[in-house]
């Protein structure tokens, strides 16, 4: 059976879901980039981390200047030798760096093509990257990107600049938008393990990797990539997800779709049960292969907004155990 976040044909659709996004979409959903933040001071919610608190490094400090001590200033900000060397107490001031490069890793395959409510995962994928780069913007980061369909991978490099997020969500909306015509498209060339290693490639120290997809796909080099990824620099995986997946019901005319052929699923069949067993087991499964790597697993669903689904998991202080 095919990953269960991709359900059970890859390009169904209930009515009503909303099939693509445009441009004026990603860019209203900047007002609603606010109340959640990527940085540690807002620790992933601990249902999402294990119970553990995230180890996003956060931003380091940068000197700014050597200046006079004044009562009141913390004695371990005293520098001996500029003391020693000037005859009068001197201390080193710090600023907080402004900016930290972000990338964010959007999934608009085939299997994204799915969506029972609300949206296809492709669409709130998107939403999420667009969310994301808005925050991120605002935070002083410098923003890119890797968008990526099964035949073409586009890859931005991280700039501090509206220019820059305009051009990723340019690039996100001729992804998403392309998936509708893609039933005769040529055999799938990109896979999830290709892109990570393009990451590799991108990422090469001290970025925010933001991985955002249903992991169609992952095995375990993908879990070596991760590791790869993770040793250098700090890791999210947004887990996109439809909820038919756990609550399905089978439904006369119900077809299943193997990838080479579509089989009928009779109303009395197991087949339901098994499907949300296996999809239970994915989300578990990868859930526990990230969180052992203290990678943060952040499972969005394409039912609700994800404006409101990245608050909730964000600004939620974690609870001592």
């Amino acid at each position: 059976m095919k990953n269960p976040f991709h359900s059970q044909s890859g390009s169904a659709r209930s009515k009503g879901a909303k099939v693509s996004v445009t441009l004026e979409d990603l860019l209203m959903l900047k007002a609603d980039a606010r109340g959640f933040s990527f940085l540690p001071r807002q620790p992933v919610h601990s249902l999402l981390a294990g119970r553990h608190a995230s180890r996003l490094r956060g931003r380091g400090l940068a000197f700014e200047e050597l200046r006079h001590y004044v009562q009141g200033d913390d004695v371990r900000t005293i520098d001996w030798k500029a003391t020693a060397r000037l005859r009068s107490p001197h201390v080193r001031v710090y600023n907080e760096e402004r900016e930290r490069p972000v990338l964010l890793v959007v999934d608009q395959r085939r299997p994204m093509f799915f969506g029972s409510r609300r949206a296809m995962k492709s669409v709130a994928a998107a939403e999420v990257a667009a969310l994301g780069a808005w925050r991120a913007l605002a935070s002083g980061d410098r923003v890119g990107g890797i968008v990526f369909n099964d035949n073409e991978l586009v890859d931005l490099r991280p700039h501090r600049s509206q220019t820059q997020v305009l051009r990723f969500m340019h690039e996100l909306v001729r992804l998403n938008q392309s998936l509708e015509d893609s039933s005769g498209s040529a055999p799938d060339k990109l896979t999830l393990n290709h892109v990570l290693e393009a990451v590799l490639r991108r990422a090469t120290h001290d970025y925010l990797v933001v991985l955002v997809s249903d992991l169609d796909g992952a095995d375990g080099e993908t879990q070596r990539l991760a590791t790869r990824i993770a040793a250098h620099n700090d890791m999210i995986v947004v887990g996109v997800y439809d909820p038919l997946g756990a609550s399905l019901q089978a439904q006369p005319g119900m077809l299943a779709d193997t990838g080479n052929e579509k089989i009928a699923i009779p109303l009395h069949s197991d087949f339901p049960e098994a499907f949300r067993k296996v999809f239970a087991n994915h989300l578990d499964t990868w859930t526990e292969v990230f969180r052992t790597l203290r990678i943060p697993v952040l499972p969005i669903s394409t039912a609700e907004a994800p404006s409101n689904q990245l608050r909730d998991l964000f600004g939620q202080k974690l609870k001592p155990n």
